[in-house]
């Protein structure tokens, strides 16, 4: 193992892939949440939009002149950001239970809050495909206290992943037996969905049906110690890229070995990569927002 920088090399894959090239240290961005999660880039406005989810803002930064401000509170206590195809915004909002759109003229539109008529526990993050389906997390984080939503009983029992049907709106069980289902992201190509599941500390890889269900699934990679996973991401060599929260953000080989760390001064949350070359990687971290511009380049938006 050897360090260089913010980069821990545990592999020399992490060196030889040139994942080690970047920034010599992590720039911060802005200081003043109480939970940062969320980040996403809005690459035909070049700026961040992240959720500071206690305080119930979606706050926004701008990369051409550093200034942030609220882009929208309150926010439902909202927690994973994401874009569709036709580019509007996908918001899991835990405080209200439901998964949302914001249109073009920034109407809201509800895509989930019941599956088989019971309320949905805290959805947490989401995953559009090409043809407009989207999955979600939905853990118990934001319905255990009033920090993170509005404390409350399961109607469901049980943590799971769901299925919006594109066509018919319809939510559909998608993926079960996580302790607490979290980050959730599509490959490329779409034939794969990666779940993280928090409490488990693992990493679980699903094949995706021409009908948008699910294979069983299995583990890609496992945590050790005190890592607990958040969000996922891939770079466009096929590499995993996760939120480790008190481990720093880890980089998996598409292989699953853990050939890397980016080591960070704050417990992580969530990660995005941005930037107007996509090679810029952004970092949520309990109150704060980081940047680390790299060598590395983002999967295709």
């Amino acid at each position: 193992m050897s360090t260089e920088g913010p980069y821990e090399i545990l592999d020399d894959r992490f060196r030889t892939g040139h994942c080690t090239d970047g920034d010599s240290r992590l720039e911060l961005l802005y200081d003043g949440c109480r939970w940062a999660e969320g980040p996403l880039y809005l690459p035909a406005w070049r700026q961040l939009v992240w959720s500071d989810i206690p305080n119930d803002r979606i706050l926004r930064w701008d990369e051409a002149t550093g200034a942030v401000g609220v882009f929208r509170a309150p926010a439902g206590h909202s927690n994973g950001n994401t874009l569709d195809r036709q580019g509007r915004l996908v918001t899991c909002e835990q405080g209200n239970r439901r998964v949302t759109r914001t249109e073009p003229d920034g109407t809201v539109t509800v895509l989930a809050e019941h599956f088989d008529g019971r309320r949905l526990n805290s959805p947490n993050d989401s995953a559009v495909r090409s043809d407009g389906t989207v999955w979600f997390s939905d853990p118990d984080f934001g319905i255990l206290s009033d920090y993170e939503g509005h404390r409350a009983e399961s109607e469901i029992g049980a943590c799971h992943v769901y299925r919006i049907d594109p066509v018919s709106g319809t939510v559909r069980l998608a993926a079960d037996g996580f302790d607490g289902p979290n980050g959730v992201i599509l490959t490329p190509d779409e034939r794969r969905l990666f779940v993280s599941d928090s409490r488990a500390a693992r990493i679980r890889a699903f094949d995706v049906r021409e009908d948008g269900t699910l294979s069983d699934g299995e583990v890609f990679a496992e945590g050790r110690g005190d890592v607990h996973f958040d969000n996922i991401r891939f770079d466009d060599a096929g590499r995993l890229w996760a939120a480790a929260l008190h481990d720093g953000v880890h980089c998996y080989d598409p292989d699953g070995t853990l050939i890397g760390r980016l080591r960070v001064p704050e417990p992580v949350s969530n990660i995005a990569f941005g930037g107007p070359r996509n090679n810029r990687l952004f970092i949520t971290a309990t109150t704060s927002l980081y940047s680390l511009v790299m060598s590395v380049t983002g999967a295709r938006r």
